[in-house]
């Protein structure tokens, strides 16, 4: 049994918080977690000596590098086997990624860091393209003057909710234990005896925006960097929400972008801000409260750098091949460069005994395109169209990709000539309408007058799986 006793270096307690709110933990829950005691996690935090591999479990919960992050990297042999990080990179269909196996979003995150200099911003694009991924990447390797709160919202189902979870990323954050004094002040307030938890009780759910201000305000107060809110899957978030509630939530958020100027807020998601904007503006909601933040579309990887990820994953796993950069460049190029599917199909090819060729790239890709089980999850290209299409639009969306799915790119004059002979599709402007929508929505892309699928993947998808 190891002996030894490590601790923390003290320059890396503020990455170690940061780890804590990226991984949506908490000494508890560590503790918890690991089986170890609530005083071990806590004598971690603050760089105490404890059991070398009790700090060595704690680090690799929370994805930090043990021997740099103690103060003395320990060569001990009987110490190298907690490392339970390979380092091959692995295939993980759907996990979590490292930072550091995530290839090719250096420009993104440089264009995301570039503009948050100005003004808050939405990060849009395709699911499973890899938004979330680069925005916890980008969060892990900010620099020193920027405070990046990375929180994942599509669990929370009221305003006080959010606000509550806003609130304990700040708490965790502040840098000195106490001094956040707003929030708690209020709460005991409004409940008549000192707040002392670190949950908020039923009283303050009609207060929600005023615990949102003084949250804000505490951290602006205390903190001298940089201050940028990542809200990932905002859409999910607000649909979860009533109406007004969501409604109210939206424009309290413009507002406090507007009353302290230098907090930056990031939403994305994989649900299009516009789907629910439009349910809000059936239920009346007039305002436009993103009309002061940038828009980024988050793309696929380019082609050398889904190889590069592509190969590095068949070198991870042994898979054999003839030509690893051949079969790494086509694995790329069948699944439109989207890293969740580079995975997902390399997975696959772990199966196969002989050298991967060519020939087994495409008919995996079938296979799995045509599984029942939907292991890619796809299927969620023909449920999207039940939950956020009308009845009257829905017709219009089937026809226009079944036609798409076997024709080469198109016109709107070719579509028009074979909508207008269905009568559920024969309203010229709602055929326009429903085009820019499918766009919205990454199936399809305009080149000049021409239309088609924006990915490859999808449209062999769509095709398969409607039996065209």
């Amino acid at each position: 049994m190891v002996s030894e006793l490590l601790k923390l270096n003290s320059e890396w307690k503020l990455k170690v918080r940061e780890s804590f709110a990226i991984n949506q933990l908490t000494q508890k829950a560590i503790a918890e977690n690991l089986s170890i005691s609530k005083s071990s996690v806590s004598k971690f935090v603050n760089s105490q000596p404890i059991a070398a591999n009790n700090f060595i479990r704690i680090c690799q919960a929370l994805d930090l590098d043990w021997g740099t992050a103690s103060q003395e990297e320990p060569q001990n042999a009987s110490l190298i086997k907690f490392k339970f990080k390979d380092a091959d990179f692995k295939v993980n269909p759907g996990g979590e990624i490292p930072p550091q196996e995530i290839v090719g979003r250096e420009n993104l995150i440089e264009t995301i860091w570039d503009r948050l200099q100005q003004q808050s911003l939405i990060l849009i694009g395709e699911r499973r393209i890899g938004k979330s991924s680069t925005l916890k990447k980008m969060a892990t390797e900010a620099a020193e003057d920027m405070l990046p709160i990375y929180r994942d919202l599509e669990g929370i189902r009221s305003p006080i909710e959010f606000v509550e979870k806003v609130w304990q990323d700040i708490e965790l954050y502040l840098q000195q234990e106490g001094k956040a004094t707003r929030v708690r002040n209020f709460l005991s307030q409004i409940q008549g005896s000192q707040f002392t938890g670190f949950r908020f009780s039923e009283i303050a759910q009609d207060h929600w925006k005023k615990l949102l201000t003084f949250a804000i305000e505490d951290v602006i107060t205390l903190q001298t960097k940089q201050l940028v809110f990542i809200w990932d899957e905002m859409p999910h978030m607000l649909e979860n929400f009533a109406d007004e509630s969501a409604m109210e939530m939206l424009d309290t958020l413009r507002s406090l972008r507007q009353t302290y100027p230098d907090i930056r807020m990031i939403f994305s998601g994989s649900i299009g801000l516009h789907h629910i904007f439009k349910n809000l503006q059936q239920s009346g909601y007039r305002n436009d409260p993103t009309n002061d933040m940038f828009t980024i579309d988050g793309q696929p990887l380019t082609l050398d750098d889904a190889t590069e990820l592509a190969a590095s994953l068949l070198e991870g796993e042994n898979i054999a091949t003839l030509n690893i950069q051949k079969s790494a460049r086509e694995i790329a190029e069948a699944v439109d460069c989207i890293p969740f599917y580079i995975h997902h199909l390399i997975n696959q090819l772990k199966s196969i005994d002989t050298e991967v060729t060519h020939s087994d790239i495409v008919n995996t890709v079938e296979e799995c395109l045509q599984n029942p089980l939907n292991p890619w999850k796809m299927d969620h290209y023909r449920e999207r169209i039940d939950n956020y299409y009308t009845e009257d639009q829905k017709p219009y969306v089937l026809n226009i990709l079944d036609l798409l799915a076997i024709n080469p790119p198109i016109s709107f004059q070719q579509l028009w000539k074979i909508l207008h002979s269905d009568p559920q599709t024969n309203n010229k402007e709602m055929s326009r309408t429903i085009l820019r929508l499918l766009m919205k929505d990454y199936y399809l892309t305009q080149t000049g007058s021409l239309y088609c699928f924006r990915y490859h993947l999808v449209q062999q998808y769509w095709r398969l799986s409607r039996g065209l």
